[in-house]
Parts: structure tokens; sequence; C-alpha cells
């Protein structure tokens, strides 16, 4: 393991490794190391929580999570990283923008979303415990420890957000090839 994924073995505010690591390994501990494990801990994750935008809480822990059962895609990914941790796999939590790029559209504007990549095969690796199936479009705006390291907003007082709107539309190949040669 490369010194720089080191730090992303270690508990975090919102990912309580010595708490979990028990439970970690007796779900996951017998399954092979490696993207299996980690997808085994997806599907488990997938599985055990219920999405649920009017439940979100900006203090849930990976602990609440499992503990509750229900979170938003922070959530999700905070338990995955956590469990990921303390089988000794650095995982990192990344939130950005998720369009509805190669799935059926989804009438709700389009929102912020967070998913996690862990470090397997000498390589860091996308997953996300929410969808828990592969998807395109994936705009990164900032990885990190958790959430407490990349939030998407830090405000002090009273703020009021008038409006947020965000758009990601698929372009044909050669259209990206020539927008990322004029960038």
């Amino acid at each position: 393991m490369p010194d720089y994924a080191l730090h992303y073995v270690a508990g975090s505010r919102y990912c309580e490794t010595d708490q979990l690591g028990q439970i970690a390994w007796q779900l996951f501990g017998s399954v092979p190391p490696g993207a299996a494990r980690v997808q085994a801990i997806c599907d488990f994750v997938h599985q055990h929580l219920r999405f649920d935008y009017q439940q979100a809480r900006a203090t849930r822990s990976a602990l609440d999570a499992y503990n509750e059962r229900v979170g938003v895609c922070r959530d999700f990914a905070h338990l995955a990283i956590a469990f990921c941790r303390c089988l000794n796999i650095p995982a990192r939590y990344v939130n950005g923008y998720l369009g509805d790029i190669g799935v059926p559209t989804d009438p709700a504007p389009m929102d912020f979303s967070a998913w996690f990549e862990a470090y397997v095969g000498h390589q860091w690796v996308t997953f996300d415990a929410r969808h828990n199936k592969p998807r395109i479009g994936r705009i990164v705006i900032a990885r990190g420890r958790d959430a407490t390291d990349v939030a998407m907003v830090t405000s002090f007082g009273q703020h009021r957000l008038a409006r947020f709107d965000v758009v990601a539309e698929e372009v044909a190949p050669d259209e990206a090839y020539r927008l990322a040669v004029a960038a």
C-alpha cells in the first residue's frame, strides 16, 4: 500500500472504525479481499439502509446509519467507507454531481451526490453504495476522509439559498475530445 493511501485507513469524524470493526469482520471477513470484498460491502449497505431525503441529518455518522438503517447518499458512503477501513482497505469520500446520464430521467432536479473510492488492485476505484450499479457522468468536486473534509457548504450566520440549478448532459465521444483539447 502506498504511503498516500495509509491516511484513508484510519477512522474519522463520520467513520467510527473503532466501533464498527467487529461488525465489519463478522459480515465481510470471509469474503475474498479486493474488489469483491468492497462490492460485498456495497451490496450490504445498499440493502441495509433505506434512502430518505426527509431523514437527512448533518450529524449522522456511519455507526448511526448502521443502527438507524436510514440515510442519504453521504450516509451510504460513510458506512461503506467505515467498513472498508475496518478491513484495512483504504477508502475516501467523494462528493460531486451525478446526473441522469444513462439511466431513466428523474423529474426531481439534480442534486449533489456522495460516493466513495476504495484503493484496490493498486488503484482508486469508484463505488456507490446508494445506487450500487455503475453510472456514468460523475462530476467530482472534492475528495477527503469524510464529509468533514469536503463539506459542500460552510457558512456562518443565517443564510437562504434562493436558487440552485445543475445540468449535466452526455456528449458524443468526438465532442468530448474536442472540448477537452480546447480547455
